[in-house]
């Protein structure tokens, strides 16, 4: 006779949910110990990351554990923030799993997220707050050659079954690699560590990092760079073949990170024409409108719009001629050029502010966070991205940070400064983790990590709220919201374009060239970013529009009742989330909404 089950209760369903939550997190800190500390959780600062397959693998396993420990909970059993908490959480695991099952990470070479760039990107802006921890940095480090040697084991398994990488994004972390060993030991990022203050060892702990610096950190780079320019380099796909498609599992590959990155059932194909709908067709149409919006006297884009030619909107080679003009206008005008790297950072700190002080009338969750501004280390600009956005440690001890690249002033535009301040600080990714972190009941997975869709999405999402917010300051810095929108829309062309069309690199650009005003000097390196990175650039423009489409769905729905505030705590208030959940949670709202007295919901 068969035994019955015994019933699960809700509370029992939460309680298993929450345990299974907090071993993810535990095993996700364990796994990615940098992470760790850059979080402010300094049980493993003496480790190091393990790239080692056996690793891999066991990882593997224990994350597969903890899924179908989770697949097992019934529906039944859970409440509606358990069950947003457990698909977020599936998603999440599901990605691991994948990661791993794909064997991703011999392919991780790159200048962006190659285990090299990480040690240069994150040494600096880790902080040890007591001696311990300080203590404990120098066993981590004395690690390095094991960390850059096991990557080059991975990098070179992956060439034995085709898995070669592109020859631009090799060239560019060889070149990153030649800058870091070619500066000043004295000034080395790994030195730059935050150290407990008043401490009385901080000299000591100096000296000795100085000298794993010198006789550890430094020869294992340079043997990590030569690996990869004897061994890895010599193979590399040329630009004629640099997308992934172009590898032996590369279209399965690429399949599986479109899902990782926009959380959505779509094909490459979809993808590419919903970035050629937006980039060729609806953005043209807002850019010669604003040309067409009476110009501020100092506006520095009037001269150059006289030439535009005054025909009617149906005279489409008129139309492609403006744009055109337009565009040539917003890559040369020369007044357009920032004047030195001090004004770059003021420019943004500027925009922060503003931002920062505008925040009150549109949201009702806001961190006590603040953001700062930061040039990005002189020995990673070269290769760097324009900007990019680390999140405040959870202790405390150090804020967000808006990074802004200040190599070449006179070849970055200041169009676009304002909308990538909005984005990458307030009301962007700052204000949305800072929230998320500062979220209670929630588990910290939750809180701390979340899908790229949602995560890029309400950024460039924040983009245009920061529009109806009044925070441009000019005619020319909302050219740069559009801009923005421009390379966004783009990158799902020139994406799929690359890993799942078979274009070359040459028409990448060309594309860009375009159908877009990003500076022609910069197009390359954005190019060789998404050979980098393949999928994450898909995220923006999908996270956007649906961010978009959920808020016109509840502005519909509500009408009068529609309250902004409100729904922006409703899309912030479970921290980052799959579009699918996103969805789920807007229409829940929504229909609590509705049910509300006309009197209660004003």
């Amino acid at each position: 006779m068969a035994r019955e089950s015994t019933p699960v209760s809700q509370a029992d369903g939460s309680t298993e949910l929450a345990q299974i939550c907090a071993e993810f997190w535990a095993l996700s800190l364990e796994n990615s110990p940098l992470s760790a500390t850059l979080l402010g959780v300094h049980d493993f600062d003496d480790h190091l990351d393990d790239l080692s397959l056996d690793a891999e693998q066991d990882h593997r396993a224990a994350l597969n554990g903890l899924r179908l420990r989770s697949s097992a909970l019934s529906d039944a059993n859970l409440s509606m923030a358990d069950t947003v908490t457990r698909s977020v959480l599936l998603h999440q695991l599901q990605t691991g799993i994948e990661s791993a099952d794909l064997r991703l990470i011999e392919l991780a070479s790159d200048q962006m997220d190659g285990p090299h760039a990480a040690l240069l990107m994150l040494a600096p802006q880790l902080t040890y707050p007591e001696p311990e921890h300080a203590q404990a940095a120098l066993v981590r480090y004395a690690q390095v050659p094991r960390m850059l040697s096991q990557a080059i084991q991975r990098f070179s398994a992956g060439l034995a079954v085709g898995r070669t990488p592109s020859e631009r994004v090799i060239g560019r972390s060889l070149h990153s690699l030649d800058s870091y060993l070619a500066s000043s030991p004295d000034e080395d990022p790994f030195l730059a560590a935050g150290l407990p203050e008043g401490w009385s060892g901080a000299e000591q702990w100096q000296s000795q990092m100085a000298q794993l610096v010198r006789e550890c950190i430094r020869p294992a780079f340079g043997e990590y760079r030569d690996a990869l320019r004897d061994q890895i380099a010599p193979s590399a796909r040329p630009d004629d073949q640099a997308g992934w498609c172009w590898l032996p599992d590369g279209q399965e590959l690429y399949a599986a990170l479109i899902r990782s990155h926009t959380t959505c059932e779509l094909s490459a194909s979809e993808l590419h024409e919903l970035g050629r709908q937006h980039t060729e067709v609806t953005l043209p149409a807002e850019y010669l409108a604003l040309a067409e919006q009476q110009p501020d006297p100092k506006d520095e884009l009037s001269a150059s719009f006289k030439t535009l030619q005054n025909k009617p909107a149906s005279d489409q080679n008129a139309a492609s001629d403006n744009l055109a003009a337009i565009f040539e206008c917003l890559r040369t005008n020369p007044a357009l050029r920032h004047a030195d790297a001090a004004e770059i950072v003021e420019l943004a700190e500027r925009s922060v502010a503003r931002a920062t002080q505008g925040l009150p009338e549109f949201f009702s969750l806001l961190p006590s966070s603040p953001c700062l501004v930061s040039p990005i280390p002189e020995f990673l600009a070269a290769d760097a991205p324009y900007a990019y956005y680390f999140p405040p440690a959870i202790d405390g001890t150090r804020p967000g940070t808006y990074f802004i690249n200040t190599a070449h002033p006179e070849q970055a535009s200041r169009t676009e400064a304002e909308s990538i301040a909005f984005h990458e600080a307030v009301p962007g990714h700052h204000l949305q983790i800072a929230i998320s972190q500062e979220l209670t009941g929630l588990p910290e997975f939750q809180r701390h990590d979340g899908p790229t869709a949602y995560i890029e999405g309400w950024a460039l999402y924040a983009e245009r709220l920061a529009d109806e917010m009044g925070l441009y300051s000019d005619r020319v810095a909302r050219f740069g919201m559009l801009a923005a929108d421009s390379w966004r829309s783009a990158r799902l062309v020139v994406d799929t374009g690359l890993h799942a069309l078979g274009w070359s690199r040459q028409r990448a650009i060309d594309y860009f060239e375009l159908h877009t005003p990003v500076p022609k000097d910069q197009i390359p390196g954005e190019v060789d970013r998404y050979l980098a990175i393949p999928g994450q650039a898909l995220s923006y423009k999908v996270g956007q529009l649906e961010f978009l489409r959920l808020r016109s769905y509840a502005e519909v729905a509500l009408g009068d009742r529609f309250d902004l505030p409100l729904f922006h705590d409703t899309v912030l208030g479970s921290g980052a989330v799959t579009l699918p959940v996103l969805a789920d949670l807007v229409e829940a709202w929504v229909a609590v909404q509705s049910a509300r007295p006309v009197s209660e919901s004003d």
